[in-house]
């Protein structure tokens, strides 16, 4: 009973910080028309971080009341920027006299482009739907108490048997709408769950499955018409853009009109994968600004004194002459119509065929009123039809929400993927950036091969020729010393040798080449202070090159791991998904690792970069840390590609 008492509660308490929620999506609502229509979008994170306050409390409490543990999801934020020698301060390509506006559009970048935020937003608008269940206990008997009171009926003993049946079923169902409140605050607040988080969760009742299953296309088309919501607001304020710009000569605004507002586009794109389609960033790379012999900057047909004006001006002519400017522009149009239609009709059947005539039947038959509209719980004027065709139409929703879904995602894709000549321009750019990885990676390499080699084994090859010559000089007049220094260099020369086995270890372990790369990786669980545990499942060997970028990479990860992690065990798992390898390396230590942080991280991103591989982290604060990393098994590197057909 008390159990089922603190349940009661805290579905109280946590639909309190539900309806809290609404009071802070007003401010958020009141600065959004400012920001996107008038271009003042240095007011929008405010509103947004304030709002964060409050989903860490909803985190915090859901964790304490009901054992749910929510990550905290955000991104890290940036850094403040730093003054360059020459005074200035730079972001990106620009160049800035003070570091008010770097510092207040890398706070609305991390901000507007953390999908953390947009599910924050998402959960102000639905909390008071979502947060239902933890607080339907509550009001059942206060339902029940209230019909008494506004009806006829007596205290008799049937009244007084439906208050205490609808207490004890509100008291029985209090645990249940607690798990579910949680389990919804988990969803939207937590972010996406790690893998082995999924494996842990137990199975679930066969009903429950069906009926996520079922409703999950509907709740994301839901979604995706709340961006096709956004992209008419954006596509208005671009309009407005535009028309100042090209009607009243304020030029200035059009790389906010067509730039600053992509935002709308990157968060289609970002959902997706739920539409069973990729859609990757089409814009091209903004060009470097090169100096002229004579000191000037040219863009264009225009030569700038400062690079100032010369970086504003490449960077309005990029805006202008990329494609995908223009076909986001038409995107921002057309979405609200034909992505809104195909994702509105299906969450429009369910939602008119329960809210609009299943609940407004079950209302008037239990509170004895009578809907006065003629569409609101009524079909054709007809209150009879209304439960079995508002059921008919929900069951045709959940029903068509798949392929509409699928459609949605061709549709986006149709105007917001890249073109043929936009991905082969991100294509030289990714490719001239490895390049020149791959050429610091290299000289670095040897810089530290010729250091080892200068300051040890060259060391000790010149001390074992002093040792050599004292030898012959003592050999004929006193043979003891001129022993005991042949035994002396005979130490120094295994310790030399041995010193060469450990820089030839470092250019390209021995297992590694000779046994392959999942011995090699047992070999690093070995040496590793920490106990790891190694699951390897590669049907083949590697060519050789991926190999060697896979193993220095895992042995960084568990580096980090031992020096910075504080954990106590460490998991590494390798497979191999079509012609991906997926190494994943996951330790119980502190979390919190940030890639901004240090160069650890990124070292690794641009030595998979070069065989056009990826990385990924998770580590909320308080852990674990997962760290996975891909490695296309065939590159499209000449290189690698001679490799692989030696291999």
């Amino acid at each position: 009973m008390t159990a089922r008492l603190r349940a009661f509660a805290a579905g109280l308490e946590l639909y309190a910080l539900a309806l809290t929620g609404v009071l802070a999506l007003v401010p958020i609502l009141l600065v959004m028309p400012f920001g996107l229509l008038l271009g003042l979008v240095f007011l929008l994170p405010a509103p947004m971080l304030a709002a964060r306050r409050l989903t860490g409390r909803v985190r915090t409490r859901t964790r304490e009341l009901a054992g749910f543990d929510v990550r905290v999801p955000y991104a890290a934020e940036p850094p403040p920027p730093v003054r360059q020698p020459d005074g200035w301060y730079q972001r990106d390509r620009q160049l800035f006299k003070h570091a008010w506006w770097p510092r207040t559009e890398a706070r609305i970048e991390w901000v507007l482009g953390d999908n953390a935020t947009w599910r924050d937003f998402a959960w102000l608008v639905l909390a008071p739907v979502g947060g239902l269940p933890g607080v339907l206990p509550v009001a059942l008997p206060v339902a029940a108490a209230l019909l008494l009171a506004t009806t006829t009926m007596t205290a008799t003993l049937p009244a007084v048997a439906l208050v205490v049946a609808c207490a004890a079923a509100g008291f029985a169902l209090a645990p249940a709408g607690l798990r579910l409140t949680a389990r919804f605050h988990r969803r939207l607040l937590g972010g996406p769950l790690l893998r082995a988080d999924v494996r842990d969760v137990r199975p679930r009742h066969p009903v429950r499955a069906w009926a996520a299953r079922s409703l999950r296309p509907v709740l994301q088309l839901a979604v995706l018409l709340l961006t096709s919501v956004t992209a008419a607001v954006v596509f208005a304020a671009t309009v407005a853009g535009l028309i100042l710009a090209y009607g009243l000569g304020l030029i200035f605004v059009i790389p906010w009109a067509q730039a600053d507002l992509r935002f709308a586009a990157n968060w289609r794109r970002s959902l997706a994968p739920w539409s069973g389609v990729s859609i990757p960033s089409p814009y091209r790379p903004l060009p470097p600004l090169v100096r002229r012999p004579d000191g000037m900057y040219r863009v264009g047909k225009s030569l700038f004194k400062t690079p100032r004006w010369a970086l504003w001006s490449q960077r309005m002519h990029w805006v202008q002459t990329d494609p995908a400017t223009w076909r986001e522009l038409l995107w921002r149009g057309t979405d609200p119509v034909v992505g809104g239609l195909i994702a509105g009709v299906p969450v429009f059947l369910v939602v008119y065929g329960i809210w609009g005539l299943v609940l407004p039947r079950i209302v008037h038959f239990l509170a004895g009123g009578s809907p006065v509209s003629f569409w609101y719980g009524r079909f054709l004027g007809e209150p009879a039809a209304a439960i079995p065709v508002g059921l008919a139409l929900a069951a045709l929703g959940i029903v068509i929400a798949p392929a509409a879904l699928r459609l949605h995602g061709r549709w986006s894709r149709l105007l917001l993927a890249p073109t043929g000549d936009a991905v082969l321009a991100q294509r030289v750019e990714q490719l001239t950036l490895s390049r020149a990885d791959a050429s610091d990676a290299a000289a670095r390499e040897l810089r530290r091969i010729e250091r080892d080699l200068h300051d040890g084994t060259q060391a000790r090859l010149v001390a074992l020729g002093l040792s050599l010559g004292a030898i012959e000089a003592l050999i004929d007049d006193d043979p003891g010393a001129a022993k005991a220094l042949a035994v002396k260099a005979q130490d120094s020369a295994a310790q030399a040798l041995r010193e060469l086995r450990e820089i030839v270890r470092g250019i390209h372990p021995p297992v590694l080449a000779e046994r392959g790369l999942a011995d090699a990786v047992r070999a690093l669980a070995l040496d590793c202070p920490l106990p790891v545990t190694v699951e390897v499942d590669l049907p083949v060997r590697l060519p050789e090159p991926i190999e060697a970028a896979a193993y220095f990479c895992l042995a960084e990860a568990l580096g980090n791991a031992v020096r910075h992690a504080r954990a106590r065990t460490v998991a590494v798992r390798l497979d191999v998904f079509g012609d991906v390898l997926r190494m994943s390396v996951r330790d119980d230590g502190r979390g919190g690792a940030d890639p901004s942080g240090g160069s650890g991280l990124r070292g690794l991103a641009r030595r998979l970069g070069i065989f056009d591989g990826t990385v990924s982290l998770s580590s909320p604060s308080g852990g674990p840390t997962e760290l996975i990393m891909e490695i296309p098994c065939a590159s499209s590197s000449p290189r690698t590609s001679t490799s692989s057909a030696k291999a």
